[in-house]
């Protein structure tokens, strides 16, 4: 996976509109923070929170936290917010009820237009695509890969699965989340999500299995509800301690084999090659990615 993807262990949702929420989110601890202009802001809301948004962007970001902007589906609604989303402080736009890479392409139309206007380096503002339907999931593969402006792509867990006519739980959204995993990867983009319902937050441990299903399942982050879930996300989305001596170990024997002309080895029992020590080689840049965060 490319190493200069963000790391977004944990992304809280924010209603722009409320500013209690606003005020205490810097101090979640979450990855990036996503100013919503969609569901959670009611329509006569949505212009005042697009006004207050370069303000409530500064203020969530104090921490460190990448901000990130959802915007509305309609082209109306979108337009406008693009407007006021576009700056140096938003690191990317979430992209609702995505169906077709069109859709994308047309909204990387625009921020190249407005970031030319506003003098960002090209580029400067990446997309997050949010699948929600089982038409668009269908086309997964050509979304994911639609835009190089695109970081992610995600499931929509409730929406998806009213369009699917299931309940949201494991059993159902393990398939579709495995495609954006498979999408993700072919596309060189973060698969974010996880498992479950993004409700579900009030049995913590219940959860922590989730996300530790989901990440060896290789989801690599996901979006948030509740700062509750914010700390097990950045816990069970990183790897352990014990993952990364194991990799350390893994990495280090490997190389000991390439030096006397072998492409394998044994570690602790097992025989490892390339493909095992790709996966170590992940384990250890994630840990270095978030101990860069830390630092």
């Amino acid at each position: 996976m490319d190493q200069c993807l963000p790391l977004w262990r944990s992304m809280l949702f924010v209603p722009a509109n409320v500013r209690k929420f606003v005020d205490k989110a810097h101090q979640r601890g979450a990855d990036a923070i996503i100013l919503d202009l969609e569901d959670s802001v009611p329509l006569a809301e949505k212009a005042p929170a697009r006004h207050h948004l370069a303000t409530a962007a500064s203020r969530v970001s104090a921490n460190g936290a990448d901000v990130v902007v959802r915007i509305n589906a309609s082209l109306h609604l979108a337009a406008a917010d693009l407007e006021a989303a576009v700056s140096a402080g938003v690191r990317a736009i979430c992209v609702p009820k995505v169906n077709g890479a069109s859709q994308l392409q047309w909204i990387d139309e625009a921020i190249a237009e407005l970031e030319l206007e506003r003098g960002l380096p090209s580029g400067h503002t990446g997309l997050i695509a949010l699948i929600e339907s089982a038409a668009a999931l269908a086309r997964v593969s050509e979304i994911a890969a639609s835009t190089p402006r695109l970081l992610a792509i995600t499931l929509g867990p409730e929406d998806f699965s009213a369009s699917a006519g299931m309940v949201p739980d494991a059993d159902g959204l393990l398939f579709p989340n495995q495609q954006i995993v498979f999408a993700a990867r072919a596309a060189g983009i973060l698969p974010l999500g996880f498992i479950g319902s993004i409700g579900q937050y009030r049995d913590l441990e219940a959860f922590r299995e989730t996300i530790r299903r989901s990440r060896r399942l290789g989801l690599r982050g996901g979006f948030c509800i509740h700062p509750d879930q914010v700390q097990v996300m950045n816990t069970e989305f990183a790897p352990s301690a014990e993952e990364v001596a194991e990799a350390r170990g893994l990495v280090d024997a490997y190389e000991h084999a390439l030096r006397s002309n072998r492409g394998s080895a044994e570690y602790r029992g097992k025989m490892i090659d390339a493909p095992v020590v790709a996966r170590a080689m992940e384990t250890l840049a994630s840990h270095e990615q978030i101990r860069a965060r830390s630092d």
